[in-house]
């Protein structure tokens, strides 16, 4: 398998990262932020599911951890999975919020382009909630 595009989305938000952190790594959370899951997530084990756009998906977690690493692979129907990093980053009182967006075969520039303004949505949502 060849290297694909890759494309960072991050925001800067004025907050403490421990607390952007625990926020966002509570799966109960992401409805409020990740639109993808705007469903919610109904814990399945150690992984958790959601209904969407793609239908039934499985989303797995790494395990909490002190280095603000979020990142979870996405399981859809037809078996594809999907590697999602997704890193909290402190930046003096604040942090930064990075998510690395990589290319899925197939995909056609409008689509990874739509992707990526999905994407920088959902972080400037978790900015409004967290700087409240």
């Amino acid at each position: 398998m060849s290297v694909t595009a890759a494309r960072i989305v991050h925001v800067s938000i004025d907050h403490e990262w421990h607390e952007v952190y625990d926020f966002a790594a509570r799966p109960e959370n992401m409805p409020l932020w990740a639109s993808g899951l705007a469903s919610g997530l109904v814990p399945d084990g150690q992984d958790w599911i959601a209904s969407g756009v793609l239908g039934r998906v499985r989303v797995s977690f790494v395990p909490r951890n002190e280095f603000g690493v979020l990142d979870h692979t996405v399981t859809i129907e037809s078996g594809m999975r999907v590697y999602n990093a997704l890193r909290v980053v402190p930046n003096g009182d604040g942090c930064e919020v990075m998510f690395t967006l990589l290319r899925l075969p197939g995909m056609t520039d409008e689509q990874f382009i739509a992707d990526a303004d999905h994407v920088a949505k959902d972080l400037r949502a978790l900015k409004m909630l967290m700087e409240r």
